[in-house]
């Protein structure tokens, strides 16, 4: 079994490549809820539902998040009674939520509804939220101020600085079932090129999580999301240097080391391989930004030949 630390888009395409190169019921997804959030009444999980939508086949090719061919008749009419629709939901994708919600509301934990949701959608791999308690990122802005994430990314488009990102509830917060022992018995933990303080990072802060992949570092690979030192999706190399990182790929190797014995970085930093080897983390290039199904798929093999 293969198992991968996924977060958004980034993640969801990585996961795409794996499921063609592997049979899909093999690959096992741990997937961040810190990005989780509560709209309208309805319980969100935009990570889950980005990769469930990518497995499928039905994600939006555009922006590689929600349902491609999407209506937003429910969004116009809510805007007849308030303000608070700068998160766009789908007409198709409120199915989606309004099943989770109802789930969650009659008792069933989160793992148990996103078993459910992926069944339903014809999804072999498994996937399963870090945890099935809330844990939540907060960002605190350098002006003053703190908001939770879906605030931060969507709200204020991602588009002011930040002083510190905390993830409330993680420490009173334990793995879903099946997470710790999918992780301890995969073959390879590979860790996707998923922003690494908003992404990664919550899914390490749960207890354990973190710990265990420490313990097996050799046999973690991880993908940079930095290429050429900018991030090719969201506002990852930002936070970086916000939060006092360089942001390139050494940066990402620093912010790794404890838990990722490979790097994998692309062709265009291959003259910082040094400096990710200085970091305590070898370094392999590869074409790593996935333009079409075909390279996902060829990055999928890269990583399973290092792991071999």
């Amino acid at each position: 079994m293969i198992a991968v630390l996924a977060g958004g888009v980034g993640g969801a395409r990585l996961l795409a490549g794996l499921v063609q190169v592997v049979p899909p019921a093999e690959v096992l997804a741990v997937v961040n809820t810190g990005d989780d959030t509560e709209l309208h009444g309805l319980h969100v999980s935009p990570d889950l539902d980005t990769v469930t939508y990518t497995l499928a086949g039905v994600s939006n090719p555009a922006t590689g998040w929600g349902i491609a061919g999407e209506s937003w008749s429910v969004m116009a009419a809510l805007e007849r009674f308030t303000d608070q629709t700068w998160f766009r939901l789908g007409d198709r994708d409120l199915a989606t939520h309004l099943y989770r919600s109802g789930r969650l509301a009659a008792g069933a934990p989160l793992s148990q509804v996103t078993a459910e949701i992926t069944a339903a959608f014809g999804i072999e791999s498994r996937l399963l939220p870090m945890s099935d308690d809330p844990v939540r990122t907060r960002v605190e802005l350098a002006a003053g101020g703190e908001v939770e994430f879906q605030e931060y990314f969507v709200k204020l488009a991602h588009a002011v600085a930040v002083r510190s990102v905390r993830f409330a509830g993680a420490e009173a917060s334990r793995p879903a079932p099946g997470v710790l022992a999918g992780l301890a018995e995969a073959e390879l933990v590979v860790i996707a090129p998923s922003n690494p303080v908003v992404s990664v990072a919550p899914i390490l802060a749960v207890p354990g999580i973190g710990q265990l992949l420490a313990a097996r570092r050799d046999s973690v690979v991880a993908v940079s999301p930095i290429v050429a030192g900018a991030a090719l999706k969201g506002p990852a190399d930002r936070l970086l240097r916000e939060l006092g990182h360089e942001s390139s790929v050494v940066g990402v190797a620093e912010v790794l080391a404890g838990v990722a014995g490979t790097l994998v970085i692309d062709e265009a930093d291959a003259g910082l391989a040094d400096g990710v080897e200085r970091a305590g983390v070898h370094a392999v290039v590869a074409d790593t930004v996935m333009r079409s199904d075909e390279l996902a798929a060829a990055l999928a093999r890269r990583l399973l030949a290092v792991a071999r």
